[in-house]
């Protein structure tokens, strides 16, 4: 193995794998088998560095470090390419880079990536090593707990040895629009970096309780654990009686139930559920839908979607409850978001409060005509169960027992329909990380009217409702499943100076 002095000048000598020379490629399964043989080489490199320390005992005399994998693209000039497009190609002429993690996990993202790159430029790819290092913590695909493994006995911080997670290299500075780039340094490729998405990938598993491999490209988060026993039963009925396309249902524990089977034959459910259980029903593709239960709250929302954000998934919906804000409104009615008042707070610094939240066409679309199919309704008659209109997302669940005047003033002035705590926050990180996103929620209480949620009522309300809700967010999504990629991708989620990849 090689020693050299790059990283750190606090630790210059390490020990480290043999430098990889890079290599142009067009062929993007190629490209993509090159990046995977160098991320496997240098994380086993430090699985294996760090197994002998805590099996010797010794303390590495010198520091251990491996680097992620990185994509470059270096292009010439502003030729035009369709202008149809939402991803694909680089905004002008220059190095462009990206570090890249688990290329097992996103292989077919890879490959679409760097094929529209290849066919959109002219150009090769460049495949080799980068200079950011692979924290050891990373370097376990499924987690570990180094700090344990190392026991009381040693004495040693580990960071004296081995690069742990750093925070200068894990932001949201690209997907955010506030990337500072120094004279002649590579343009980013990707909205988020290798480890940033190594650090959502753990969060997620701990979180769900589930792998990061089986989350789907289609997602529904709910905030109410009603939804998830109708997805359950949904899911195991569909398993028993063959899959219906789907290949397995897997639950928290990595609980799996394959084709044939009305239960798990795999896995081990935990002790206590996770804070945000997920449940998916999985197809090959990763096309099928993932459910998570996030709880109630905006910062629950912003942090499960900060993390499913870094799998690129192609849609994601919100079904929940909602106060209605008007008397003509009914219980069990279905309010469908085409704009958001954001009192929500949580996402003010990373995305302005002025920053408008535009409903997309295609989304809004496949869960209109969802509602149409599965209640029967069409037409005029159709605006009996469900109003299209404004939704107002808060952070405080008993704003009612303030003076409530003033923000009821603001809400009605916005024209707001419905209020809920989860809505705004989600369609406002679906912007910001450039993934579709959708709201379809259930009025479950009329605060301003007299009606409000009392544990009767709704149980009552939960067992009528549910079912049908769940099968209105399941078919819109099976619909957005149907349309081609680029056109579900919207051009509105594109900033001026736009990374490549999706």
């Amino acid at each position: 193995m090689s020693k050299d002095s790059r990283g750190p000048s606090a630790a210059p000598r390490f020990d480290h794998p043999a430098p990889w020379p890079s290599e142009a490629f067009r062929d993007a399964r190629a490209a993509v088998d090159r990046l995977a043989a160098i991320y496997d080489r240098n994380t086993g490199f430090l699985r294996d560095r760090f197994e002998a320390v805590v099996r010797d005992g010794a303390i590495p005399g010198e520091g251990v470090r491996a680097f992620y994998p990185e994509v470059r693209v270096t292009t010439q000039s502003f030729g035009r390419v369709d202008s149809r497009l939402a991803y694909g190609f680089v905004p002008g002429p220059g190095a462009h880079t990206t570090t890249i993690t688990r290329p097992d996990l996103f292989q077919d993202y890879l490959e679409e990536q760097i094929e529209l790159l290849v066919a959109n430029h002219g150009c090769a790819v460049t495949i080799g090593e980068s200079s950011v290092p692979i924290p050891l913590h990373f370097a376990y695909p499924e987690g570990m707990n180094v700090e344990g493994a190392l026991g009381p006995q040693m004495a040693w911080p580990l960071r004296d040895r081995f690069d742990v997670p750093d925070l200068t290299h894990m932001d949201d500075a690209i997907v955010n629009g506030t990337v500072e780039r120094s004279p002649g340094a590579s343009m980013p490729l990707a909205p988020f970096t290798a480890p940033r998405i190594d650090y959502s990938l753990h969060r997620l598993r701990h979180y769900t309780a589930t792998s990061p491999s089986v989350f789907q490209n289609y997602v529904l988060f709910t905030n109410y654990a009603f939804y998830v026993d109708a997805f359950i039963a949904h899911a195991r009925k569909l398993m028993k009686e063959g899959g219906h396309g789907y290949e397995a249902f897997v639950e928290p524990g990595d609980c799996v139930t394959p084709p044939g089977h009305s239960a798990p034959t795999s896995g081990q459910a935990p002790d206590r559920m996770p804070q945000m259980p997920a449940y998916h029903l999985v197809r090959g593709d990763h096309s099928g839908i993932t459910l998570v239960n996030i709880g109630v709250g905006p910062s629950n929302a912003k942090t499960i979607t900060d993390h499913v954000a870094v799998l690129r998934p192609h849609a994601w919906l919100m079904l929940g409850h909602c106060a209605g804000l008007r008397n003509t409104q009914r219980l069990g009615d279905y309010v469908l978001a085409h704009g958001y008042v954001r009192e929500d707070h949580v996402l003010d610094a990373d995305l302005p409060t002025w920053v408008p939240i535009p409903p997309l066409a295609e989304v809004q679309v496949a869960i209109e005509e969802a509602v149409a199919e599965v209640t029967g309704l069409s037409g005029y008659e159709l605006k009996r169960v469900m109003r299209t209109g404004t939704v107002a997302t808060i952070d405080d669940r008993n704003w009612e027992l303030r003076d409530h005047r003033e923000p009821l003033r603001r809400f009605s002035q916005s024209r707001a329909i419905a209020l809920d705590m989860e809505s705004a926050t989600i369609a406002a990180n679906g912007f910001r990380f450039r993934v579709p996103y959708g709201t379809l929620l259930c009025v479950s209480d009329k605060p301003l009217h007299g009606e409000i949620k009392l544990p009767g009522m709704a149980s009552a309300f939960y067992r009528r409702q549910v079912d049908q809700h769940l099968a209105i967010g399941i078919k819109a999504l099976e619909s957005l499943r149907s349309m081609p990629r680029e056109r579900l991708h919207s051009r509105k989620l594109r900033s001026f100076e736009e990374v490549a990849f999706q």
